[in-house]
């Protein structure tokens, strides 16, 4: 367990190493059984989190919400367009000003090109630590959670096959960071990530090398695919979800065109058949029901998707308890 942690950023956990984020999961297990337990731990009593949203939420703001006052302290909610930042205020004058105000920034930003530069740039002005709740290239509180949850499911994941697939969805130009972190987390803890999408839907390259690299030095393995069905053939993890493709087309219409040439690419009965007999079904929510995946399916004996969304809470106590006791 590491134990130097306090005023850490959490951008990117490629700036953690793997015992760091082991200690964070050790210590959301801890917080997860005393809360079963009913023990309180006031952890962070009198501390604020500002909580930045330059995007909309739904399990992201009401974990971290949760998260402060079960650790005693207060979460402040500020939204981009309701505020002066959408006015001027700059990333300099937030990391600076909020940074003075509170114990800790945490921000979504998912605005291609722009999110995870935004949060450095406030990282930087900050005398606090800064939490990345999502941005345009990452979301690492979302794969530590998923991690968390596979260990509870399946045990060490070393060895274990994880299929990381896009899937139709008919919402929206979803971003890209769930995927992305997910095989370079993945490949970290020496699973067999297979990475699964049409063409059009690539990941960042310089991603996809790195998880590459990191299945290399974990004894994992990283496998591109493009057949929905032959993903899923043996697989332990299911986690098939929707992304935009925005490296091939970054206007929101023509992404939408493009994926509407993919609608079958749905998680459905016959498909999770096709996985190991005991394998999981993810998806970090929320769902296009119905269109990404099956109500048989997520609501189904394989699905984990509560467990995984409840994780969330934990493993951000985790976070917030290490960076900003």
């Amino acid at each position: 367990m590491q134990t130097g942690l306090r005023g850490r950023d959490l951008i990117s956990l490629s700036e953690w190493t793997t015992e760091e984020i082991d200690t964070i999961l050790e210590v959301a297990s801890q917080l997860k059984r005393e809360r079963a337990l009913g023990i309180a731990h006031p952890l962070l009593r009198d501390r604020v989190l500002a909580m930045l949203f330059f995007y909309s939420s739904t399990r992201t703001r009401a974990s971290f919400e949760a998260g402060m006052a079960q650790l005693g302290g207060h979460a402040q909610f500020i939204e981009s367009r309701t505020t002066q930042i959408a006015h001027g205020d700059t990333a300099r004058e937030i990391g600076e000003i909020l940074g003075r105000y509170n114990d800790g920034i945490a921000i979504r930003n998912v605005d291609w090109g722009i999110g995870n530069a935004y949060i450095n740039e406030v990282a930087e002005a900050s005398r606090v630590p800064v939490l990345n709740m999502q941005c345009d290239l990452y979301h690492p509180h979302q794969v530590l959670a998923d991690l968390m949850t596979i260990r509870e499911k399946v045990g060490d994941p070393r060895g274990k096959t994880i299929t990381v697939s896009w899937a139709y969805a008919a919402s929206y130009q979803k971003p890209i960071s769930v995927p992305q972190d997910l095989i370079l987390l993945a490949t970290r803890y020496g699973m067999n990530v297979r990475l699964v999408h049409p063409p059009e839907f690539t990941l960042m390259p310089e991603i996809v090398e790195a998880a590459a690299e990191n299945a290399r030095r974990s004894g994992g393995s990283l496998e591109l695919m493009d057949d929905f069905d032959a993903g899923f053939r043996g697989s332990h993890v299911v986690y098939a979800k929707s992304w935009g493709a925005l490296l091939t087309a970054p206007d929101e219409t023509d992404g939408a065109a493009i994926a509407k040439r993919y609608t079958d690419w749905i998680t459905d009965e016959r498909r999770v058949a096709l996985a190991a007999e005991d394998a999981i079904y993810m998806h970090p929510l929320p769902a296009d029901r119905n269109v990404e995946v099956t109500d048989a399916v997520i609501d189904g004996p394989h699905s984990v998707v509560y467990d995984q969304a409840e994780n969330r809470l934990h493993a951000q106590k985790a976070v917030m308890a290490l960076t900003m006791g």
